[in-house]
Protein backbone atom coordinates (compact mmCIF):
# COMPACT_ATOMS: atom_id res chain seq x y z
CA UNK A 1 0.00 0.00 0.00
CA UNK A 2 1.23 3.39 -0.96
CA UNK A 3 1.03 5.51 2.41
CA UNK A 4 0.64 8.56 0.50
CA UNK A 5 -2.43 7.39 -0.96
CA UNK A 6 -3.95 6.48 3.03
CA UNK A 7 -3.03 9.71 4.68
CA UNK A 8 -7.21 10.35 5.36
CA UNK A 9 -6.97 6.77 7.47
CA UNK A 10 -4.68 8.90 9.75
CA UNK A 11 -7.23 11.03 10.54
CA UNK A 12 -9.69 8.78 11.92
CA UNK A 13 -10.36 6.56 14.99
CA UNK A 14 -11.20 2.83 15.37
CA UNK A 15 -14.54 4.55 16.23
CA UNK A 16 -14.48 6.01 13.09
CA UNK A 17 -17.33 4.70 10.36
CA UNK A 18 -13.94 5.53 7.36
CA UNK A 19 -12.12 3.17 9.37
CA UNK A 20 -14.84 0.35 9.87
CA UNK A 21 -15.61 0.74 6.04
CA UNK A 22 -11.74 0.20 5.29
CA UNK A 23 -11.48 -2.93 7.74
CA UNK A 24 -14.77 -4.58 6.17
CA UNK A 25 -13.27 -4.06 2.57
CA UNK A 26 -9.97 -4.67 3.29
CA UNK A 27 -11.50 -8.28 5.37
CA UNK A 28 -13.41 -9.13 2.23
CA UNK A 29 -10.36 -8.95 -0.01
CA UNK A 30 -8.74 -11.77 2.24
CA UNK A 31 -11.47 -13.33 2.20
CA UNK A 32 -11.93 -13.77 -1.96
CA UNK A 33 -8.19 -12.73 -2.95
CA UNK A 34 -6.36 -15.45 -0.98
CA UNK A 35 -8.01 -18.55 -1.57
CA UNK A 36 -8.70 -17.58 -4.87
CA UNK A 37 -4.89 -17.07 -6.16
CA UNK A 38 -4.21 -19.99 -3.54
CA UNK A 39 -6.91 -21.97 -5.94
CA UNK A 40 -4.80 -20.84 -9.07
CA UNK A 41 -1.47 -21.23 -8.41
CA UNK A 42 -2.78 -24.56 -6.75
CA UNK A 43 -4.42 -25.69 -10.42
CA UNK A 44 -1.88 -24.72 -12.74
CA UNK A 45 0.97 -26.61 -10.54
CA UNK A 46 -0.80 -29.60 -9.90
CA UNK A 47 -2.87 -29.96 -13.46
CA UNK A 48 -1.53 -28.06 -15.73
CA UNK A 49 1.92 -30.42 -16.77
CA UNK A 50 2.36 -28.40 -20.51
CA UNK A 51 2.48 -24.80 -19.45
CA UNK A 52 2.26 -22.60 -22.32
CA UNK A 53 4.38 -19.16 -21.38
CA UNK A 54 0.21 -17.15 -21.04
CA UNK A 55 0.03 -19.65 -17.85
CA UNK A 56 3.28 -19.08 -16.44
CA UNK A 57 2.46 -15.37 -16.70
CA UNK A 58 -0.86 -16.49 -14.77
CA UNK A 59 0.72 -18.17 -12.10
CA UNK A 60 3.49 -15.77 -11.74
CA UNK A 61 0.64 -12.66 -11.59
CA UNK A 62 -1.02 -14.74 -9.09
CA UNK A 63 1.96 -15.07 -6.85
CA UNK A 64 2.44 -11.51 -6.78
CA UNK A 65 -1.20 -11.04 -5.89
CA UNK A 66 -1.05 -13.32 -2.95
CA UNK A 67 1.93 -11.31 -1.70
CA UNK A 68 -0.21 -8.66 -1.44
CA UNK A 69 -3.27 -10.21 -0.16
CA UNK A 70 -1.59 -11.86 2.83
CA UNK A 71 -0.05 -8.49 4.46
CA UNK A 72 -4.14 -7.58 4.86
CA UNK A 73 -4.53 -8.96 8.30
CA UNK A 74 -1.67 -6.33 9.67
CA UNK A 75 -3.23 -3.93 7.31
CA UNK A 76 -6.50 -4.66 9.03
CA UNK A 77 -5.39 -4.24 12.57
CA UNK A 78 -3.23 -1.27 12.42
CA UNK A 79 -6.80 0.82 11.20
CA UNK A 80 -8.70 -1.02 14.07
CA UNK A 81 -5.91 -0.29 16.44
CA UNK A 82 -2.74 0.83 15.73
CA UNK A 83 0.71 -0.18 14.22
CA UNK A 84 2.64 -2.43 16.58
CA UNK A 85 4.83 -4.33 14.50
CA UNK A 86 7.13 -1.78 14.59
CA UNK A 87 9.02 0.49 11.60
CA UNK A 88 11.23 -2.23 10.30
CA UNK A 89 8.14 -4.29 9.22
CA UNK A 90 6.35 -1.35 8.30
CA UNK A 91 8.95 -0.58 5.27
CA UNK A 92 9.19 -4.42 4.31
CA UNK A 93 5.71 -5.12 4.01
CA UNK A 94 5.20 -1.59 1.86
CA UNK A 95 8.30 -2.89 -0.01
CA UNK A 96 7.23 -6.13 -0.61
CA UNK A 97 3.63 -4.19 -1.95
CA UNK A 98 4.99 -2.19 -4.30
CA UNK A 99 7.49 -4.70 -5.69
CA UNK A 100 4.30 -6.62 -6.63
CA UNK A 101 2.46 -4.09 -8.04
CA UNK A 102 5.96 -3.55 -10.78
CA UNK A 103 6.12 -7.31 -11.10
CA UNK A 104 2.08 -7.36 -11.82
CA UNK A 105 2.05 -4.54 -14.46
CA UNK A 106 5.58 -5.76 -16.18
CA UNK A 107 3.72 -9.51 -16.52
CA UNK A 108 0.78 -7.65 -18.27
CA UNK A 109 2.98 -6.14 -20.62
CA UNK A 110 4.61 -9.02 -21.49
CA UNK A 111 2.09 -11.15 -21.58
CA UNK A 112 0.20 -9.04 -23.94
CA UNK A 113 3.20 -8.09 -26.38
CA UNK A 114 3.89 -11.36 -26.34
CA UNK A 115 0.36 -12.31 -27.32
CA UNK A 116 0.39 -9.40 -29.94
CA UNK A 117 4.12 -10.50 -31.67
CA UNK A 118 2.33 -14.29 -31.79
CA UNK A 119 -0.71 -12.74 -33.54
CA UNK A 120 1.37 -10.15 -35.84
CA UNK A 121 4.29 -11.79 -36.35
CA UNK A 122 3.73 -16.01 -35.64
CA UNK A 123 7.28 -17.16 -36.91
CA UNK A 124 9.32 -14.25 -34.51
CA UNK A 125 6.79 -15.79 -31.85
CA UNK A 126 8.10 -19.39 -32.44
CA UNK A 127 11.41 -18.81 -32.77
CA UNK A 128 11.29 -16.60 -29.11
CA UNK A 129 9.42 -20.06 -27.69
CA UNK A 130 12.29 -22.27 -29.26
CA UNK A 131 14.90 -20.46 -27.43
CA UNK A 132 13.27 -21.12 -24.07
CA UNK A 133 14.33 -17.72 -22.78
CA UNK A 134 11.35 -17.39 -20.54
CA UNK A 135 12.60 -17.91 -17.00
CA UNK A 136 15.65 -14.98 -18.11
CA UNK A 137 12.78 -12.73 -18.54
CA UNK A 138 11.01 -13.65 -15.48
CA UNK A 139 14.11 -13.54 -13.39
CA UNK A 140 14.81 -9.47 -14.79
CA UNK A 141 11.37 -8.67 -14.57
CA UNK A 142 11.38 -9.36 -10.66
CA UNK A 143 14.93 -8.02 -10.12
CA UNK A 144 13.48 -5.21 -11.51
CA UNK A 145 10.68 -4.93 -9.61
CA UNK A 146 12.55 -4.91 -6.51
CA UNK A 147 15.13 -2.30 -7.75
CA UNK A 148 12.00 -0.17 -8.90
CA UNK A 149 10.98 -0.48 -4.83
CA UNK A 150 14.01 0.55 -3.17
CA UNK A 151 12.96 4.48 -2.80
CA UNK A 152 10.09 3.45 -0.37
CA UNK A 153 12.82 1.63 2.41
CA UNK A 154 14.35 5.22 3.24
CA UNK A 155 10.87 7.17 2.75
CA UNK A 156 8.43 5.37 4.70
CA UNK A 157 7.92 5.99 8.23
CA UNK A 158 6.14 5.30 11.06
CA UNK A 159 4.02 8.48 12.42
CA UNK A 160 2.33 9.10 15.66
CA UNK A 161 -0.80 10.37 15.03
CA UNK A 162 -2.94 11.42 17.85
CA UNK A 163 -0.78 8.87 20.53
CA UNK A 164 -1.46 6.29 17.91
CA UNK A 165 1.40 5.01 15.24
CA UNK A 166 0.54 4.75 11.68
CA UNK A 167 2.54 2.91 8.88
CA UNK A 168 0.70 5.15 6.29
CA UNK A 169 3.51 7.67 5.68
CA UNK A 170 6.42 8.77 4.17
CA UNK A 171 8.98 11.36 4.81
CA UNK A 172 11.17 12.88 1.95
CA UNK A 173 14.26 14.89 2.99
CA UNK A 174 13.81 17.09 -0.41
CA UNK A 175 11.30 18.15 -2.80
CA UNK A 176 13.43 16.80 -5.59
CA UNK A 177 13.44 13.62 -3.51
CA UNK A 178 10.12 13.23 -3.55
CA UNK A 179 9.48 14.47 -6.99
CA UNK A 180 11.94 11.80 -8.39
CA UNK A 181 10.13 9.19 -6.12
CA UNK A 182 6.41 9.63 -7.68
CA UNK A 183 7.84 10.58 -11.17
CA UNK A 184 9.45 7.16 -11.04
CA UNK A 185 6.56 5.34 -9.30
CA UNK A 186 3.91 6.62 -11.78
CA UNK A 187 5.80 6.61 -14.94
CA UNK A 188 7.38 3.12 -14.80
CA UNK A 189 4.71 1.42 -12.69
CA UNK A 190 2.05 2.96 -14.97
CA UNK A 191 1.91 5.38 -17.96
CA UNK A 192 5.14 3.34 -19.35
CA UNK A 193 3.61 0.39 -19.51
CA UNK A 194 0.27 1.17 -20.35
CA UNK A 195 1.05 3.24 -23.43
CA UNK A 196 2.59 -0.26 -24.42
CA UNK A 197 -0.29 -2.24 -23.91
CA UNK A 198 -2.49 0.65 -25.61
CA UNK A 199 -0.36 -0.20 -28.65
CA UNK A 200 -0.86 -3.81 -28.73
CA UNK A 201 -4.57 -4.06 -27.93
CA UNK A 202 -5.34 -1.19 -30.20
CA UNK A 203 -3.19 -3.06 -33.03
CA UNK A 204 -4.85 -6.28 -31.63
CA UNK A 205 -8.50 -5.14 -31.76
CA UNK A 206 -8.90 -5.86 -35.85
CA UNK A 207 -7.56 -9.23 -35.00
CA UNK A 208 -9.72 -10.01 -32.25
CA UNK A 209 -12.88 -10.04 -34.32
CA UNK A 210 -11.32 -11.96 -37.08
CA UNK A 211 -9.52 -14.57 -35.52
CA UNK A 212 -11.57 -17.85 -36.94
CA UNK A 213 -11.39 -19.68 -33.54
CA UNK A 214 -13.95 -18.30 -31.48
CA UNK A 215 -11.40 -20.04 -28.80
CA UNK A 216 -8.89 -18.16 -29.63
CA UNK A 217 -10.60 -14.60 -29.26
CA UNK A 218 -12.27 -15.78 -25.89
CA UNK A 219 -8.66 -16.41 -24.30
CA UNK A 220 -7.20 -13.07 -25.68
CA UNK A 221 -10.26 -11.10 -24.24
CA UNK A 222 -10.07 -12.90 -21.30
CA UNK A 223 -6.18 -11.51 -20.94
CA UNK A 224 -7.59 -8.09 -22.11
CA UNK A 225 -10.29 -7.70 -19.40
CA UNK A 226 -7.43 -8.97 -17.06
CA UNK A 227 -5.43 -5.75 -17.88
CA UNK A 228 -8.64 -3.17 -17.98
CA UNK A 229 -9.12 -4.54 -14.24
CA UNK A 230 -5.56 -3.53 -13.07
CA UNK A 231 -6.05 -0.10 -15.14
CA UNK A 232 -9.03 0.32 -13.68
CA UNK A 233 -7.69 -0.35 -9.97
CA UNK A 234 -4.76 1.09 -10.10
CA UNK A 235 -5.40 4.53 -12.11
CA UNK A 236 -6.87 6.49 -8.41
CA UNK A 237 -3.42 5.78 -6.84
CA UNK A 238 -1.31 7.77 -9.51
CA UNK A 239 -3.91 10.21 -10.43
CA UNK A 240 -3.17 10.91 -6.81
CA UNK A 241 0.35 11.12 -7.60
CA UNK A 242 -0.26 12.75 -10.39
CA UNK A 243 -2.00 15.46 -8.12
CA UNK A 244 1.13 15.49 -5.89
CA UNK A 245 3.65 16.84 -8.29
CA UNK A 246 0.74 19.30 -9.41
CA UNK A 247 0.96 20.34 -5.82
CA UNK A 248 4.89 21.03 -5.58
CA UNK A 249 5.14 23.17 -8.64
CA UNK A 250 2.16 25.37 -7.79
CA UNK A 251 3.04 25.66 -3.75
CA UNK A 252 5.02 28.46 -4.21
CA UNK A 253 3.58 30.74 -6.73
CA UNK A 254 -0.07 29.70 -5.83
CA UNK A 255 -0.40 28.10 -2.64
CA UNK A 256 -4.17 27.82 -2.25
CA UNK A 257 -4.68 26.23 -5.26
CA UNK A 258 -1.95 23.87 -3.99
CA UNK A 259 -3.76 23.32 -0.73
CA UNK A 260 -7.43 22.60 -2.50
CA UNK A 261 -5.93 20.37 -4.27
CA UNK A 262 -3.95 18.48 -2.00
CA UNK A 263 -7.65 18.46 0.12
CA UNK A 264 -8.76 16.75 -2.85
CA UNK A 265 -6.04 13.91 -3.26
CA UNK A 266 -6.76 13.40 0.53
CA UNK A 267 -10.19 13.06 -0.03
CA UNK A 268 -10.23 10.37 -2.65
CA UNK A 269 -7.13 8.73 -1.02
CA UNK A 270 -9.48 5.99 1.09
CA UNK A 271 -10.58 5.23 -2.44
CA UNK A 272 -7.58 4.55 -3.94
CA UNK A 273 -6.13 2.87 -1.23
CA UNK A 274 -8.79 -0.04 -1.53
CA UNK A 275 -8.72 -0.17 -5.23
CA UNK A 276 -4.83 -1.39 -4.72
CA UNK A 277 -6.13 -4.37 -2.79
CA UNK A 278 -8.66 -4.96 -4.83
CA UNK A 279 -7.04 -5.19 -7.90
CA UNK A 280 -5.39 -8.07 -6.10
CA UNK A 281 -8.56 -9.96 -5.65
CA UNK A 282 -10.13 -9.50 -8.92
CA UNK A 283 -8.40 -12.09 -10.70
CA UNK A 284 -9.28 -15.17 -9.72
CA UNK A 285 -12.56 -14.09 -9.69
CA UNK A 286 -12.16 -13.23 -13.54
CA UNK A 287 -10.91 -16.47 -14.17
CA UNK A 288 -14.02 -17.97 -12.59
CA UNK A 289 -15.97 -16.56 -14.65
CA UNK A 290 -14.46 -17.55 -18.17
CA UNK A 291 -14.27 -20.63 -16.35
CA UNK A 292 -18.21 -21.34 -16.49
CA UNK A 293 -18.20 -22.49 -19.70
CA UNK A 294 -15.92 -25.47 -18.99
CA UNK A 295 -17.88 -26.99 -16.04
CA UNK A 296 -18.98 -30.35 -16.29
CA UNK A 297 -21.17 -30.22 -12.85
CA UNK A 298 -22.46 -27.85 -9.91
CA UNK A 299 -18.80 -28.72 -8.27
CA UNK A 300 -16.44 -28.50 -11.07
CA UNK A 301 -15.34 -24.82 -11.05
CA UNK A 302 -14.05 -25.56 -14.27
CA UNK A 303 -10.83 -23.69 -13.77
CA UNK A 304 -8.81 -26.59 -14.89
CA UNK A 305 -10.06 -26.69 -18.10
CA UNK A 306 -9.81 -23.02 -18.70
CA UNK A 307 -5.55 -23.36 -18.17
CA UNK A 308 -5.62 -25.92 -20.46
CA UNK A 309 -7.47 -24.53 -22.90
CA UNK A 310 -5.36 -21.43 -22.89
CA UNK A 311 -1.97 -23.40 -22.61
CA UNK A 312 -3.53 -25.29 -26.53
CA UNK A 313 -5.12 -21.86 -28.01
CA UNK A 314 -2.49 -19.59 -27.20
CA UNK A 315 -0.97 -18.11 -30.53
CA UNK A 316 2.23 -19.76 -31.63
CA UNK A 317 2.54 -22.00 -28.79
CA UNK A 318 4.28 -25.37 -29.20
CA UNK A 319 4.84 -26.37 -32.94
CA UNK A 320 2.02 -24.66 -33.97
CA UNK A 321 3.36 -22.66 -36.62
CA UNK A 322 6.23 -24.82 -37.85
CA UNK A 323 3.35 -27.46 -38.49
CA UNK A 324 1.83 -25.04 -40.72
CA UNK A 325 4.89 -24.64 -42.79
CA UNK A 326 5.31 -28.22 -43.38
CA UNK A 327 1.69 -28.70 -43.82
CA UNK A 328 2.18 -25.92 -46.51
CA UNK A 329 5.06 -27.24 -47.72
CA UNK A 330 3.73 -30.52 -48.30
CA UNK A 331 1.04 -29.23 -50.07
CA UNK A 332 2.86 -26.77 -52.37
CA UNK A 333 5.00 -30.38 -52.87
CA UNK A 334 1.78 -32.44 -53.93
CA UNK A 335 0.39 -29.32 -56.30
CA UNK A 336 3.97 -29.44 -58.26
CA UNK A 337 4.23 -33.16 -58.24
CA UNK A 338 0.28 -33.36 -59.54
CA UNK A 339 2.01 -30.81 -62.36
CA UNK A 340 4.75 -32.72 -62.82
CA UNK A 341 2.32 -35.89 -63.57
CA UNK A 342 0.03 -33.89 -65.40
CA UNK A 343 2.94 -32.34 -67.79
CA UNK A 344 4.28 -36.22 -68.06
CA UNK A 345 0.96 -37.28 -69.42
CA UNK A 346 0.37 -34.46 -72.07
CA UNK A 347 4.08 -35.32 -73.03
CA UNK A 348 2.79 -39.20 -73.74
CA UNK A 349 -0.07 -38.39 -75.49
CA UNK A 350 1.50 -35.76 -77.86
CA UNK A 351 4.29 -38.64 -78.94
CA UNK A 352 1.63 -41.21 -79.28
CA UNK A 353 -0.31 -38.74 -81.52
CA UNK A 354 3.02 -38.13 -83.82
CA UNK A 355 3.44 -41.57 -83.43
CA UNK A 356 0.38 -42.37 -85.28
CA UNK A 357 0.85 -39.70 -87.45
CA UNK A 358 4.14 -41.23 -89.22
CA UNK A 359 2.94 -44.22 -89.67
Amino acid sequence: MNPTAEAPLEETGPEDSGATAACAILGLCFLLGAPGNLLVIWTILRHVRKRSHTVVLILHLAAADLLVVVTLPLWIYSLARSWVFGETSCKAMVFVINACMYSSVFLLTLMSVERFVAVRYPFASADWKRKKALNKVLLVLWTAAFLFSIPVIPTQVVEDNAGEDRCLSRLYTSVSQELVCVLLETLVGYVLPFSILAVCYGCLCSRITQMTFKSKRKSTVLIASVVVAFAICWTPHHIGNLLSLVCLAMEDSYPATAHSLEDVRNTMAFIAGAMVFISSTLNPILYMFAARSFRSSLVDTGIKKLFHHISSTSPGEGNREPSFVSKRQNNNQTSSSQCVSESKDQMDILMNMCGDNSS
